[in-house]
């Protein structure tokens, strides 16, 4: 039996200097077949130059230059990959890319994606609110494309109390607002089913699976990026941002689930934590 396609997933909070901190050390350890990085904050040259000849890279850069970008990295070149999300007014640019990606005689959709962090009564909200509505239209349509469809990054969305330490304290902060967990609620409701949203709207359930939540059952955590201010990150004060956000049938197929924290504080080289999955596709 083949070992399985280890799928891992970054916010790098800038490629360069997570590099310089200790990233390549952790790749060069961890097996992984594909990487999924957001925030990568560089141009394609130093992510050829950072990861090395024997990767294949797909990157996609935000419109402003050293911010958000989303890339792609695999052992195995891509057969096709696609950035648009949304209207064609919309820019989506530097956040979201998606590649179908040949395992065996199986092809694997796999999407980057680094959701707009927002705040409150701004525009960056409303940038949310229209990038979430994006993914919604977009999920249904990369379902019916693969049967083994993966929507991975930083969603910046704690979905549940359980995925943020200080939920009632973050209830009217943007990350942990009833709007934007309904949203999914819905990602993760039963395909075709009516479901009631947090914040009490109604729609149909897009029946794809929170690996995360799945895997480790109903507890706190695991959690994803902590705040680099205080002593978020030595008393685990944090947050369960960061996704793998898989078809049922891939879903099915994972046989292990990590949150790669750091030892110490220290030891960082992001104030997210890679979330690496193993599928047996």
């Amino acid at each position: 039996m083949s070992r399985p396609l280890r799928v891992a997933s970054v916010n790098t909070n800038g490629v360069r200097a997570a590099f310089r901190k200790g990233m390549g050390e952790w790749l060069d350890a961890r097996g992984v077949d594909i990487l999924a990085l957001q925030e990568v904050r560089a141009s394609t040259e130093d992510l050829e130059n950072l990861l090395g000849s024997e990767w294949n890279i797909l990157h996609d850069a935000a419109t402003a230059k050293g911010r958000a970008g989303v890339a792609l990295a695999s052992r195995n070149r891509a057969s096709i990959h696609r950035v648009a999300l949304g209207a064609d007014d919309f820019d989506s640019a530097g956040r979201w890319l998606e590649a179908d990606f040949k395992v065996g005689d199986r092809v694997i959709t796999v999407v980057s994606t680094y959701v707009h962090s927002g705040e409150v009564d701004t525009p960056k909200q409303v940038e949310k609110y229209k990038f979430l509505d994006a993914m919604t239209e977009r999920l249904p349509a990369l379902a019916a494309h693969s049967e083994l469809a993966l929507v991975v990054g930083d969603l910046n969305v704690g979905h549940r109390e359980l995925d943020i330490k200080n939920w009632k304290g973050n209830r009217k902060n943007a990350g942990f607002l009833p709007i934007e967990r309904a949203y999914f609620d819905r990602f993760f409701g039963p395909l075709g089913e009516t479901v009631e949203g947090v914040d009490g709207s109604t729609g149909p359930g897009l029946g794809w699976v929170d690996v995360g939540r799945q895997w480790a059952g109903e507890v706190a955590g695991p959690y994803t990026w902590w705040s680099q201010r205080g002593q978020a990150f030595d008393t685990d004060t944090g947050w369960r941002i960061d996704y793998h956000v898989a078809t049922p049938a891939l879903a099915a197929t994972v046989t292990n689930y990590a949150v790669d924290r750091a030892a110490a504080w220290d030891q960082r080289w992001s104030d997210h934590s890679p979330v690496v999955v193993d599928y047996a596709i």
